[in-house]
């Protein structure tokens, strides 16, 4: 009797110390079943093209996006590629002169268009492909051309040149309206507050940044590689956004998704964030912020 009370109270204290436990985040797969770190690891070194899904201002992403990298670069070596939504298309002579050692980072940074969160945040994923002597791919659209697309539609951009049309995905880009990720556009921007009539070239313009971006993975990636692409959650969650594209522009590669969730309780990985990805990291609500 009383070894078992011993028992009793020693898991109670076990099951107490676990609940008082403050885990900055946990990672779960698509059917929301807690999976081991180096098992998602391992997943994510047979796949084409990884993409990590951020929160832009969420260190637990950033965080996690580095060891990410680093863990795949063990198992895979020069076979990886980087590439990320946060450089557009026409710095990509610029971020190519850098990973050379032609100039330094004052140099860099002084010319090429970078977030505002890119030294905490950007900047240690570039330094590990430079020092690792791994390619870096710029992917976004050049921001101006996306906002001529906000403003007067996909006809806006009949009007580029040859040699602007470089750095976008070959037009005229493939649009489908019905798709969740742009009509939940519309949606959002039909909500109180967020104006009386939604802009129908919003979601178009988020197609042009999707749809490049996946032509530069494309484009990027030789037989053997692995990408690993850096871009904000809703361009790749539910299997949309860039991947669609992707898969229209690569129909073989095989993707591995990764994507970041903020939830009151992380106990349990919430239905509505079941399905979003291959991998989702549920991240506490009361997470500091990076900006």
């Amino acid at each position: 009797m009383h070894r078992t009370a011993i028992i009793f109270t020693l898991i109670s204290i076990m099951i107490l110390s676990f609940r008082s436990d403050k885990p900055a985040y946990k990672l779960y797969d698509s059917e929301g079943k807690i999976v081991k770190y180096e098992k998602m690891l391992n997943r994510l070194s047979s796949a084409d093209v990884v993409f990590f899904g951020e929160l832009h201002d969420n260190p637990i992403a950033h965080w996690l996006e580095y060891e990410v990298t680093a863990g795949l670069y063990e198992i895979i070596r020069d076979r990886l590629v980087l590439g990320a939504e946060m450089f557009e298309t026409d710095n990509q002579l610029l971020i190519d002169e850098y990973l050379r050692s032609e100039y330094e980072a004052d140099k860099f940074e002084a010319e090429v268009k970078l977030w505002k969160n890119y030294r905490t945040d950007y900047r240690p994923l570039v330094e590990f492909a430079r020092k690792n002597n791994l390619p870096f791919i710029a992917t976004n659209v050049p921001r101006r051309y996306a906002s001529m697309v906000s403003r007067g539609g996909f006809e806006e951009l009949d009007s580029l040149t040859a040699e602007a049309k470089r750095y976008l995905a070959p037009l005229p880009v493939s649009y489908d309206p019905e798709l969740k990720c742009y009509k939940d556009m519309l949606s959002m921007q039909g909500m109180p507050g967020m104006g009386a009539r939604p802009n129908q070239n919003l979601p178009k313009a988020q197609a042009v940044k999707d749809a490049t971006m996946a032509h530069f993975i494309a484009e990027n990636l030789p037989p053997g590689k692995v990408f690993i692409h850096y871009n904000g959650a809703y361009h790749s969650d539910n299997y949309l956004g860039i991947v669609h594209y992707l898969k229209l522009y690569r129909p073989e590669v095989k993707v591995a998704t990764i994507t970041t969730v903020l939830q009151e309780d992380i106990t349990d990985l919430e239905e509505e964030n079941r399905g979003l990805a291959d991998f989702i990291v549920a991240v506490p609500v009361t997470m500091t912020r990076t900006y």
